[in-house]
């Protein structure tokens, strides 16, 4: 058992989130019980995602997309009700890392999937991605192994024939960023979603886009994060997946 101020804290420190402003509080979101023996974690808030973690015996659930977005209504409507009541029927709380999760150097989501495809980070890519180097390898051979790890089919833009050497990884919808990866001299861009310009772009800059699911690109980090805390505080964990095709 841990207080859960106590492992907040701990997350915030570790993940500085003072250097990551957003528009949502970063951190603990709702209040629940002061004790914690188990956290479950999972990608976005749901009402399922709580049911499913309150089931579970957590005290704490962990995600990565939070309740609060800039660009939407300002109001409790049946979707955050339920959800709101789905943590109150468990004094769960709810505890969310947004870009400060994506950018950790460990333990983040684009720390996690360059690890598990055998890139080597050499650097910071944008505002919290990474540039990584890989030996040679064929695109073909590169999306294999990120589907192995996201365990769904990526759709790829081809910028070409061109082995991959330089790869920008930047989970989530980070498919926007694809000029200015070209411009800085990357092979290829990992990351969770396309744009609809992102297939011209990849052929007349000669880039590939690998675009792994915005949610699939992005389960490593709160998975990651809740083992650290687990470990950390001597408490149980499970990740509760919600199945999510985008």
């Amino acid at each position: 058992m841990a207080l859960r101020d106590e492992i907040v804290a701990h997350a915030d420190a570790l993940l500085e989130i003072e250097r990551f402003p957003e528009f949502a509080p970063q951190g603990l979101q709702v209040i629940g019980s002061d004790a914690v023996t188990t956290i479950a974690c999972g990608v976005s808030c749901s009402r399922e995602l709580f049911e499913r973690s309150v089931g579970l015996g957590a005290q704490l659930v962990l995600v990565h997309h939070g309740l609060f977005w800039r660009n939407e209504p300002l109001v409790v409507d049946a979707r955050l009700r339920g959800r709101l009541e789905a943590l109150f029927a468990g004094d769960a709380s709810l505890v969310a890392y947004h870009l400060a999760l994506d950018a950790h150097p460990t333990l983040g989501n684009n720390a996690q999937l360059a690890a598990r495809i055998g890139a080597t980070p050499d650097g910071p890519y944008g505002s919290v991605g990474l540039g990584c180097t890989l030996a040679p390898v064929s695109l073909d051979e590169l999306v294999g192994r990120v589907e192995e790890v996201v365990e769904r089919p990526a759709l790829v833009l081809r910028g070409g024939d061109r082995d991959v050497r330089r790869l920008a990884v930047s989970t989530g919808a980070a498919g926007f960023d694809l000029a200015r990866a070209a411009h800085a001299g990357y092979d290829a861009l990992l990351t969770g979603e396309a744009e609809e310009p992102s297939a011209a772009t990849a052929r007349e800059l000669g880039i590939h886009l690998i675009a792994a699911g915005h949610h699939a690109s992005e389960r490593l980090g709160v998975q990651a994060l809740a083992a650290h805390l687990a470990e950390r505080f001597a408490l149980d964990w499970d990740y509760v997946e919600v199945e999510n095709p985008v």
